[in-house]
């Protein structure tokens, strides 16, 4: 694969999924046309590799009337925009990429909250004394505040709802920084294996009965943190047009933020979840949501 161009930074995150499938080379554009085409031209002689990425706003017309030459021999050519959403499952924040977010149609829904009761209930039930046992460790390891979390976060639509957590963190604590960091200070020994095991999340299967959230979506982030995204990333709102989820597309695919950076990447992931929703991509989030659990990879 050859990715002609630096428009859009890829992380190691992407880069080490690329390089699993394809031999990458990745040429910046700040060289003239003909040493561009030249490089081009020693690595397709080289290497099996039919895709070549457009990672570039403008390009002069000699090296893009080679590349439409390229692709008149069975070369592919893609757009950095379309790249990410087919190869990578997200999706690059722009104008036009944005436009097409829209909340479920009723029969999406429907299938969703099936989806939300069928597993739901059962998971509530057969979670019970995971839940008991988890209230026990937290009076025992953290005994000055309730084993239950509640907090005001941000739902479909913009609306606030209060969302439940078995807390994982000692109160009244010094230590202020509102993302949760490697080894976070404020976590006490149980509380990191909660969060670790996902167990925290537990409770919030009660909102997901009152139909306040799904099982499966965009994270719920505290109303203080959602206004701060608002400002810094003008796009973030979009994920709102759904409810929020337990678990989610952004969630199993990319680590726990911790700086807006990280606020971004996720965007891309749930703003492809609410564009590309289906039973298929429900049923593989779900799976990869065990995988995540049984590897034990929360923070």
């Amino acid at each position: 694969m050859i990715i002609i161009g630096n428009e859009y930074e890829f992380n190691n995150i992407e880069l080490s999924a690329i390089k699993k499938r394809y031999n990458l080379i990745n040429i910046p554009y700040n060289k003239s046309s003909q040493e561009v085409i030249k490089i081009v031209n020693k690595f397709l002689s080289q290497n099996r590799s039919k895709i070549i990425v457009l990672n570039v706003k403008n390009v002069e017309q000699e090296l893009m009337e080679y590349l439409i030459e390229l692709t008149k021999r069975g070369y592919k050519l893609i757009e950095i925009e379309n790249f990410l959403e087919n190869y990578l499952n997200k999706l690059y924040i722009s104008p036009n990429h944005i436009t097409c977010i829209k909340s479920y149609n009723k029969w999406q829904y429907f299938q969703k909250r099936i989806v939300d009761l069928i597993i739901g209930l059962p998971l509530a039930i057969v979670t019970t004394p995971i839940m008991l046992f988890s209230v026990y460790k937290i009076k025992k390891e953290s005994p000055c505040a309730p084993p239950i979390f509640k907090q005001i976060r941000v739902g479909k639509d913009g609306k606030t709802f209060v969302c439940y957590k078995f807390r994982s963190m000692h109160v009244n604590c010094d230590y202020v920084n509102k993302y949760t960091q490697t080894n976070d200070p404020r976590i006490f020994k149980y509380g990191r294996f909660m969060r670790k095991t996902r167990i925290d999340e537990l409770p919030q299967l009660l909102n997901v009965l009152k139909g306040e959230m799904h099982l499966i979506g965009p994270r719920a982030e505290w109303i203080d943190l959602v206004e701060n995204y608002e400002k810094e990333l003008p796009n973030y709102h979009f994920r709102h047009k759904v409810a929020p989820g337990i678990t989610g597309w952004a969630q199993v695919n990319y680590p726990y933020g911790q700086n807006m950076e990280d606020t971004r990447q996720k965007l891309m992931y749930d703003l492809y979840y609410i564009k590309h929703w289906n039973l298929w991509l429900e049923i593989k989030t779900v799976f990869k949501t065990v995988s995540v659990i049984l590897s034990r990879k929360g923070l």
